[in-house]
């Protein structure tokens, strides 16, 4: 299987920043892992989108985007499992 590229959206640096390292540092693992997996165990495909996923963290949830065409996933937001869907 085809290695994806991981992206980045604007602003995920930010929440990133904003993250204590430990977790951050378990975010950036998960996130490495989706360019080999893209659809990890675990992954949910979020109700009326047509490509945005999630994955769980610990309480911190990641919602990316997988375009098969051209072998990326964008990253489009981090954040707490309180504040994510708001």
């Amino acid at each position: 299987m085809a290695s994806y590229r991981i992206e980045y959206a604007k602003g995920v640096d930010k929440d990133l920043r904003k993250i204590p390292t430990k977790t951050a540092d378990r975010i950036a693992r998960a996130i490495d892992k989706l360019a080999s997996e893209p659809r990890p165990a675990g992954s949910v495909k979020l109700v009326g989108f047509d490509i945005e996923y999630r994955i769980r963290a610990g309480t911190y949830r990641i919602i990316y985007q997988i375009h098969d065409s051209v072998l990326v996933v964008l990253v489009i937001e981090i954040g707490h499992r309180k504040d994510i869907y708001r």
